[in-house]
């Protein structure tokens, strides 16, 4: 009876070995098969997104805008502007027509993933949101983000602490709505920046906070904005230009944008239109 039991015994150590070993087998090819998803998936997160032969075939690059002065704006019905100049010189040189598209900024980087816009290109500036969700060109142009209110008051204020009663207008999603939160003011949200310095005008907020390049091209005498002025810089930055994620076309833009530099074409039409080139 003791030696049945024995055998007996022995018999089920052996069969929970084959079960255990069956099961850390399953587990292991499990892990590699795992494994193996996660390198594909980097892999195809890696892989170069070829938007280069979608243009040429198509005939013409997508361009994402808002009406931004004196980036991109409607004269005598056509689009014009530092950045739609910019962008018709590159297209050229691609031998495709540039094709500009008025998006909501707050949803630029849904249009630019869903593929109804190939690029951004409407000073945009390069932050850590952007380089996050887009493939982004070297920078082109210095900007900062600016404190605009009744010329009148401008001497009232000069610093943030000052201004922490103030009620600010800001694009929503935009560089200046990300200083003015940072600062910890009373923002409030509005579609452009253009709509963000009427509400300024109109009464509506104290203040507004845009970009320096746009500021200056709509303030001052002569302009419609005649009785607001800049306060000061909140914050100084750089335009780029957003592609999509890993997209051959940023390092091909990047390529046309030094030769547009080194012939000039684009320190001419910085002077065009008062801005100051990136170094």
């Amino acid at each position: 009876m003791k030696k049945i039991l024995a055998v007996m015994l022995c018999l089920a150590m052996v069969l929970c070995m084959v079960a255990c070993g069956a099961e850390n087998k399953t587990t292991d090819t499990q892990d590699t098969e795992k494994q193996s998803d996660t390198t594909d998936e980097a892999t195809k997160n890696d892989e170069t997104v070829k938007d280069y032969d979608n243009v040429i075939k198509n005939g013409k690059l997508v361009i994402g805008i808002t009406e931004y002065e004196p980036m991109n704006y409607m004269e005598n019905g056509k689009w014009t502007g530092f950045d739609t100049e910019f962008a018709e010189a590159v297209c050229e040189m691609l031998g495709v027509t540039a094709e500009f598209r008025e998006i909501e900024w707050e949803n630029k980087y849904i249009e630019l993933e869903s593929g109804t816009i190939d690029c951004i290109w409407n000073g945009m500036t390069l932050c850590d949101e952007t380089y996050e969700n887009a493939s982004c060109s070297d920078p082109y142009v210095i900007n900062a983000q600016v404190v605009v209110m009744d010329k009148d008051k401008v001497d009232s204020y000069n610093d943030t602490e000052s201004m922490k009663e103030l009620t600010f207008a800001v694009e929503s999603g935009s560089a200046g709505q990300e200083a003015g939160t940072a600062c910890g003011f009373d923002v409030v949200e509005y579609t452009a920046q253009s709509d963000a310095m009427m509400a300024v005008k109109s009464g509506k907020a104290d203040a507004c906070i845009i970009d320096i390049t746009m500021a200056n091209a709509m303030t001052g005498e002569g302009t419609s904005y005649e009785d607001l002025a800049v306060s000061f810089a909140i914050t100084e930055e750089e335009y780029g230009i957003a592609f999509r994620k890993n997209s051959d076309l940023t390092e091909i833009v990047n390529g046309f944008m030094k030769e547009l530099i080194n012939d000039g074409t684009l320190i001419k039409l910085a002077e065009k239109y008062n801005l100051t080139l990136y170094k």
